[in-house]
């Protein structure tokens, strides 16, 4: 059923508390913290966090905490490309050969010929991620992250896949990585990170975004990671040049409007043939998205979720019913308390508007 009329902005309407909601959820899985946004026809109607920033520690969560996304900063990169594809300066059929012009020669024949949509459909061929020694180095990369991916770039491309380009699926964070060396190379040629400030999160309003493990090591100012199992809290995060596959913390409010754009509600930033190419699937996997299928929601469901071993998100997303969950721990461990809390929130918002 139509849900009702958008609303330009994902904060207009007070928001209901869904700390309630969580509590439960939390003592069940002895996570040291959640937290969840529900988004209603464009609008943050309900949002809540329960639990501690750090075990250990009392400082309570809060709704204006920020959490890490993980690999969910993956569909931010291919929004960032498809704004691109908007403007001209790429075309999602534009191959790693055309696309890297300055390592013309070292490029596999083969591998020249994966492309941009390919990439961002882990249909490229590539591995997971680079070699063991190229990831050690990347912990302490001597020169600056658009040089770290470019070295990504030039390992894996200058060899023949691990399958043929489009025939198969395997999930590649160096494939992002490789993506944001391509944008990278397109217009100024800023890096990845500008790009994401200017052109994704200063456009959405996402003020109180950015990259790596959010606050400081010195303090509890906001949330900290915990392994998964139990261990102590750790301020770390994945190498700075893998940011393109899964670096970026925001607030649930933040988070919450990005994926309105994704919703087709707030700032239209893309135009909505292009929404519809990032969310078409090559199988189950569309560009930055998990593209399924949900008893309580009507037409295709976006989703995924996002871990550095630290820190687990996922994201519900179904464009038709106008209807979204974002729920967050600040633990590697936190799939089935997300999974719970995202099913509370389901059962709670799309039960209110059953006829």
């Amino acid at each position: 059923m139509a849900l009702g009329i958008a609303l330009s902005s994902p904060c207009l309407r007070a928001a209901e508390d869904l700390a309630d909601l969580l509590a439960p959820v939390l003592g069940k899985h002895g996570v040291p913290a959640l937290g969840c946004a529900v988004i209603v026809d464009g609008e943050v109607a309900g949002i809540g966090a329960s639990g501690v920033r750090k075990r250990g520690e009392e400082t309570k969560v809060t709704i204006n905490d920020q959490w890490h996304l993980g690999s969910c900063t993956k569909a931010m990169t291919a929004t960032l490309l498809a704004k691109e594809v908007d403007e001209g300066s790429v075309a999602w059929a534009t191959t790693m050969a055309d696309a890297f012009p300055d390592l013309r020669g070292k490029l596999d024949e083969t591998a020249g010929r994966i492309t941009v949509e390919q990439l961002l459909q882990h249909r490229a061929g590539l591995p997971a991620g680079p070699s063991p020694d190229l990831w050690r180095r990347m912990f302490s990369y001597p020169g600056i992250d658009p040089e770290a991916r470019t070295e990504v770039a030039l390992e894996l491309l200058a060899k023949p896949p691990e399958a043929e380009p489009g025939t198969r699926f395997l999930y590649s964070n160096a494939g992002y990585m490789i993506a944001g060396a391509v944008l990278e190379r397109l217009g100024d040629k800023r890096p990845w990170e500008k790009r994401m400030r200017e052109d994704l999160f200063q456009p959405l309003g996402m003020k109180d975004s950015g990259f790596g493990p959010p606050g400081n090591k010195d303090s509890v100012s906001q949330p900290w990671g915990h392994p998964a199992g139990g261990g102590a809290a750790a301020f770390a995060d994945n190498p700075s040049s893998l940011g393109p596959a899964g670096t970026v913390y925001a607030t649930l409010r933040d988070w919450a409007k990005f994926a309105c754009l994704h919703l087709g509600e707030g700032r239209p930033l893309l135009t909505k043939g292009r929404l519809r190419e990032l969310h078409t699937p090559s199988g189950d996997h569309a560009l930055g998205w998990v593209v399924t299928a949900r008893p309580w929601a009507t037409g295709p469901v976006l989703t995924h979720n996002g871990s550095n071993t630290m820190w687990y998100c996922v994201a519900w997303l179904a464009p038709e019913a106008k209807f979204g969950v974002l729920v967050v721990c600040n633990d590697g461990g936190g799939a089935k308390a997300c999974d719970d809390a995202a099913a509370a929130c389901i059962r709670r918002f799309r039960a209110q508007r059953e006829p």
